[in-house]
């Protein structure tokens, strides 16, 4: 009946664009793709015990390794979740039928329980690609202790055995972004917009303000949390109340919430240090921030397969290498890439220290 269903809920869906890395042409095979409205159907399937029980990991000794992924957002958003959706695309293509993904899109705060009770049912382990996913994360993880449960990007909770939070230290890479934006802005006076107020988001405004002030102490710094992601409307109106007061580069953590940013700035002509991956070439970026949120996925996937995998507060900063954190200038000088470098450096060493995320 669980198998049925699956294939009668899967959706077929396009490769998100901005990763060639995934690879995959639309003849190939995807994984599994859930949407939100079969999450309640999945889990009442699973309180009566119609899913098939939990297996011991030799039991999968000849088949693939079930993995359940959750993208809180939309796959097609151009930051975290698509980076996230991304990685998962990438991962089942390299690992081939070591694994077979099952994953649930879109899935809002509400409905988070429910789409990780569903998961745990029936995998081994469960990927939430977003810290919206770490408090639901927390609590199922204490009720399924025989599966593992890896969240991309959170504050991190109290241990527990079964239960991992990396850490992309957006707050880290947000500093070196602050930096570049004081070098850039012609103005003086720069932005960032965020979603919701989560630690990591608040974190990374601070340290992106911080960055600017270390290059121009009297940059005016406009930092605003519309207390969506997805929220276009209101991530267009924080950005024109900030380009009306003069800024002229912006900063952002957004999901879909990007595209008012893009508009504002292509009305208005001004630029944007974009996030998670880079897409140099396409208007109105000059610089990118890169957090590896499909290079977490996999490496927690990958962690796992090969029994690696390890409980806790995991970082994925500018120490783990230019996967997991790195910045990108869309046309670099020699001034601009040089005192970027120095920078990241500085922060690799500990000479210049960040908020945790």
């Amino acid at each position: 009946m669980f198998a049925k269903l699956l294939t009668l809920s899967q959706e077929r869906q396009g490769i998100a664009k901005g990763d060639p890395a995934a690879g995959w042409s639309k003849e190939q095979v995807m994984p599994f793709i859930i949407p939100r409205r079969n999450v309640l159907r999945l889990t009442g399937l699973a309180a009566v015990g119609s899913l098939s029980p939990f297996l011991s990991g030799s039991a999968y000794a000849a088949d693939p390794i079930p993995i359940g992924v959750i993208i809180p957002g939309s796959t097609s958003d151009r930051g975290w979740m698509e980076g996230g959706y991304n990685g998962m695309l990438a991962t089942e293509k390299e690992l081939g039928n070591k694994i077979k993904i099952t994953s649930i899109t879109d899935v809002s705060m509400a409905d988070m329980d429910q789409a990780m009770t569903a998961l745990a049912s029936s995998n081994q382990l469960v990927v939430g690609a977003g810290g919206q996913c770490e408090a639901a994360g927390y609590k199922i993880a204490k009720r399924f202790p025989k599966v593992k449960f890896s969240i991309i990007g959170g504050g991190g909770q109290p241990p527990t055995p079964n239960y991992v939070v990396t850490d992309g230290r957006q707050a880290q890479i947000a500093y070196v972004a602050g930096v570049a934006a004081a070098m850039l802005s012609k103005t003086g006076v720069v932005s960032f917009v965020g979603g919701i107020e989560l630690p990591p988001i608040v974190n990374a405004s601070v340290e992106f303000g911080n960055g600017a002030k270390s290059v121009n102490p009297s940059i005016k710094y406009l930092p605003t949390l519309t207390g969506d992601f997805d929220d276009v409307a209101k991530a267009k109106e924080a950005t024109l109340a900030a380009i009306s007061q003069g800024a002229d580069i912006h900063y952002h953590i957004m999901n879909l919430g990007l595209r008012g940013l893009e508009q504002a700035a292509r009305e208005k002509g001004t630029r944007i240090i974009g996030s998670y991956f880079d897409r140099c070439g396409t208007d109105p970026y000059v610089a990118f921030s890169i957090t590896g949120t499909g290079y977490m996925v996999k490496d927690q996937i990958k962690r796992f397969l090969s029994d690696t995998w390890t409980s806790g507060f995991l970082p994925y900063g500018l120490e783990a290498g230019p996967e997991a954190s790195n910045f990108v200038f869309c046309q670099p000088s020699q001034e601009l890439s040089t005192k970027i470098e120095a920078v990241k450096k500085d922060i690799v060493n500990g000479k210049i220290t960040t908020l945790p995320s």
